[in-house]
């Protein structure tokens, strides 16, 4: 069975809406896309570069129309984004000139996909994506990179929808810029106690 990887870079409240440029999403007037730009050092490189490494991919459809517009021109620095398969969630597209990409309906149609033989499956932005896979409990790793800024209005990376779970961090590290990054996995249900 394959895991479902989400990659995510939020703020101290959750936003994770534009973290590349000013143009990559202005959905609900959002202004402040490109707001992980100054805060790129040597520890962040090299942490993305590993995460970088070949998958296969999950794709919700606004991150998708981002990533094929861009990344089919630019695989000279994420290669895998274009070799690895790409399962996009859309209600209306069928078809796509990338390499490798089909298009999936539903939360069953991922827990299909999960259930192959395969490569694990990369969440790369896509908010409304990673909503529906925490919901229906279909999220193994969470890699956040969380960053001293709060954004106010976005979109963001947790709804009220998630379904209740624990996960175990099982690496971290703050860049010498204020990045927390941490990679969580899922440890299955949640444990209450009595602090009195």
């Amino acid at each position: 069975m394959r895991k479902i990887i989400v990659f995510s870079m939020i703020s101290l409240d959750g936003v994770m809406q534009a973290p590349g440029g000013p143009q990559e999403d202005t959905s609900g007037g959002f202004k402040y896309g490109g707001w992980t730009a100054t805060y790129v050092d040597e520890d962040f490189g090299e942490i993305m570069q590993e995460e970088l490494k070949p998958a296969d991919y999950l794709l919700g459809r606004k991150t998708y129309d981002i990533f094929s517009a861009y990344w089919p021109h630019h695989g000279d620095f994420w290669p895998g984004i274009n070799e690895g398969a790409k399962y996009v969630l859309s209600n209306t597209l069928e078809k796509s000139d990338w390499n490798k990409t089909s298009f999936v309906k539903s939360a069953e149609d991922i827990k299909k996909i999960k259930a192959t033989k395969g490569a694990d499956l990369h969440v790369w932005g896509s908010s409304k994506l990673v909503q529906l896979l925490l919901e229906h409990d279909l999220v193994d790793e969470l890699r956040i990179k969380t960053y001293p800024v709060i954004l106010g209005p976005g979109k963001k990376l947790f709804e009220t929808t998630a379904f209740p779970s624990a996960f175990t961090l099982t690496e971290s590290t703050v860049t010498s810029k204020g990045v927390i990054i941490a990679a969580y996995k899922r440890a299955g249900e949640i444990v209450t106690g009595d602090l009195t």
